[in-house]
């Protein structure tokens, strides 16, 4: 082979790429901008409490973030779960409120979501020196870091239609999602801002210790205790508490709110009828 043809393969190859990538990020702003189906409208207005007090300009962003995540998410019925528009429609309702404001791809690390019918059983395998014996545990929802996240029905719709408890599994697990994008789930997301980091970790570990000290004397109210468990779920519960009390977040912890206001890009205190 000359290097003249070595060339014009190369270049070929170069050319279809490009094609092939205006292509698809023409199809995806397609799918983006069509409008959303009035029936899936009526879902989202019955099942997901926080799309009520959106603002008219973060609906439109929601429907177009939901829209691709419909396109691009794989959704999986277990133990006799249905899968249909109500159930893809409130996980992703729920789920596209974190990225409303991302400019990066939504979610590009996993492609399956696992839906079972209500609390699910886990058995996994815990050693005690020598000894290996099976620890059974009843979950809500999981991720697997770069792989599903699994989630029970029953759990997303109590969860979803009180947008005041702090209490969402779609948003915990999703959560984690954004966490480990960076590669490793260790309660960091990517932030927006490389001069970001510092302020984060400063605001985080402090606020962290304050709500391990609060759990201990049992005078915590706005974080989920389950966030004590480790610097990464503490993540994903001061995002539900972020979006589910988000006026006495900003109220009572400012500077913890104002890191996840930079960081999604919302302010959800301002929206109407939050708390």
């Amino acid at each position: 082979m000359s290097a003249a043809q070595f060339l014009l393969i190369v270049a070929t190859g170069v050319l279809a790429w490009v094609i092939t990538s205006r292509i698809k990020k023409h199809r995806r702003r397609r799918i983006a901008n069509t409008p959303i189906n009035p029936r899936y409208l009526n879902i989202l207005e019955r099942n997901v409490g926080l799309y009520s007090v959106l603002p008219e300009q973060l609906k439109l962003q929601l429907h177009r973030a939901i829209n691709l995540f419909l396109f691009d998410k794989v959704f999986v019925g277990c133990d006799g779960q249905e899968i249909d528009d109500e159930v893809r429609l409130t996980i992703a309702g729920n789920a596209c409120l974190l990225v409303l404001a991302q400019t990066r791809p939504i979610y590009p690390s996993f492609k399956t979501i696992l839906v079972y019918p209500s609390t699910y059983g886990v058995t996994q395998k815990t050693h005690d020196g020598h000894v290996v014996f099976d620890e059974h545990s009843a979950r809500a929802g999981e991720s697997w870091f770069r792989g599903p996240i699994v989630l029970s029905w029953s759990d997303i719709m109590h969860g979803s239609k009180n947008k005041v408890d702090g209490q969402n599994v779609v948003i915990h697990e999703f959560a984690h999602k954004l966490d480990e994008e960076n590669g490793v789930m260790d309660g960091l997301p990517i932030l927006r801002e490389s001069s970001h980091y510092g302020e984060w970790s400063s605001v985080l570990n402090s606020e962290y210790d304050s709500f391990l000290k609060r759990v201990e004397r049992r005078r915590n109210k706005i974080i989920d205790e389950y966030g004590a468990i480790s610097a990464v779920e503490f993540f994903a519960v001061i995002s539900e508490s972020f979006f589910e009390k988000s006026a006495r977040m900003k109220s009572d912890l400012p500077e913890l709110y104002a890191q996840l206001q930079r960081f999604y890009g919302l302010d959800p205190a301002n929206w109407p009828q939050q708390v």
